[in-house]
């Protein structure tokens, strides 16, 4: 459906070239501080048109707050936001009347609903992420006043060009000796985890942190933009200062949580956190996290290649996880397909179209990712206050009981 989330939830409305689109959310804890600032910087973030990398479709996305919030202080009823649409262009869209676009969700909207919006994909626009954008913004202003949390998250590659600390370099060794295998993540890659900010993601068009990689990729974009072709790529995120004991087993673990917000944007093809695939080649006796006692007291892991998360749920370390993204499906070359009746055919898709989605994608997986810890902190709230209610515990083995704060 269109709503996202258990206590803190977001329902979208809207179509890539319907009047507006926006968000309802409820759940928004009263006495939160929110301008519409607050929300403006990561929508401009996410807009069209901010340059040559990107769809000349020129939307300003100024969003409108319609309640929930009064002399700049939310009232914890429901938010109401909404952005204009003002430079959409229908027309570019007629020859859909007659061929559903290759790898779009035109042929599957119809197979679906009976019926399809006629111009620009509807809700399987990315244009439905505006929404998303917004009431992630607003969560991650909570997580930031309340906990300290900063998400950020950069671009990892573009098509074949891979930021270079992404895994360690190759060594010499024996190809035929299967443990004698790198490190799961490389010390530069982790480093870049610790003290990557906006600034310097937003210091490039491609919104690669690597100024020579960020070079590379848009290059790459502007010959797939030139050819009238698209290219695809990932995006890294890591979320910081996130408190333990977040994520609801069996099912609902709060890596399956962030997999199915990053699953649920536009073009994404895969996920996975902490060391990922790259863990997979690596034996359990170098893999595994081994505690620690930190400087502040704390329990921690030494490598934090589980990403943050063990078991399904937060153990206080950084989150970090990569998301892909396909090349978009919409290209202005010639291709040889078919039209609804079956009838083979050419389509040249008319319209203004992102070349590659990653650039702009980084706020859309930063919201999600805000959306995600937010109704996670809410329910683990929930969980700690009801129990807080209860005689302390004095019957079990202090290995079995946390003492209380």
């Amino acid at each position: 459906m269109s709503t996202f989330g258990t206590l803190f939830r977001v329902t979208t409305y809207g179509e890539s070239h319907c009047a507006s689109v926006g968000a309802i959310i409820d759940g928004c804890p009263p006495g939160l501080p929110l301008e519409p600032s607050d929300v403006q910087i990561q929508l401009s973030r996410r807009r069209p048109g901010q340059s040559n990398l990107t769809t000349p479709r020129d939307e300003k996305d100024l969003v409108h707050l319609q309640s929930g919030i009064e002399h700049g202080i939310t009232l914890g009823t429901p938010i109401g936001l909404l952005v204009k649409n003002e430079d959409q262009r229908p027309r570019d869209y007629s020859e859909t009347d007659l061929y559903p676009r290759p790898s779009h969700a035109d042929w599957t909207y119809l197979e679906k609903y009976g019926i399809k919006a006629s111009s620009g994909g509807g809700r399987s626009s990315a244009r439905e992420t505006v929404g998303r954008v917004a009431a992630g913004a607003i969560a991650e202003k909570y997580l930031k006043l309340a906990y300290g949390v900063e998400i950020i998250a950069f671009v990892s590659s573009v098509g074949k060009i891979n930021l270079p600390t992404i895994v360690s370099p190759p060594s010499q060794v024996s190809p035929d000796d299967d443990d004698a295998v790198e490190d799961a993540l490389s010390t530069e890659f982790v480093q870049l985890l610790k003290t990557i900010t906006r600034e310097q993601v937003d210091a490039q068009p491609t919104r690669c942190p690597h100024p020579e990689t960020a070079e590379r990729m848009t290059k790459r974009i502007i010959r797939a933009k030139e050819a009238q072709d698209s290219i695809g790529g990932t995006v890294t995120c890591v979320i910081r200062g996130v408190p333990s004991g977040l994520g609801e087993p069996v099912f609902d673990k709060l890596e399956a949580k962030l997999a199915h917000a990053m699953l649920s944007i536009p073009a994404t093809k895969g996920f996975e956190i902490g060391s990922g695939f790259r863990g997979t080649e690596v034996p359990g006796s170098k893999h595994n996290d081994a505690f620690v006692r930190k400087e502040d007291g704390s329990m921690g892991t030494r490598t934090n290649w589980s990403g943050g998360v063990q078991g399904g749920i937060s153990n206080g370390e950084d989150i970090y996880f990569r998301v892909g993204f396909k090349s978009p499906a919409t290209i202005s070359q010639v291709q040889e397909t078919a039209q609804y009746d079956g009838t083979a055919g050419t389509l040249a898709a008319r319209g203004r179209h992102d070349p590659c989605v990653v650039p702009r994608a980084v706020p859309i997986v930063e919201a999600m990712a805000s959306l995600v810890i937010m109704d996670q902190v809410l329910m683990q709230n929930a969980r700690k206050t009801a129990a807080s209610l209860l005689p302390t515990i004095t019957t079990l083995p202090p290995t079995m009981v946390k003492p209380p704060a």
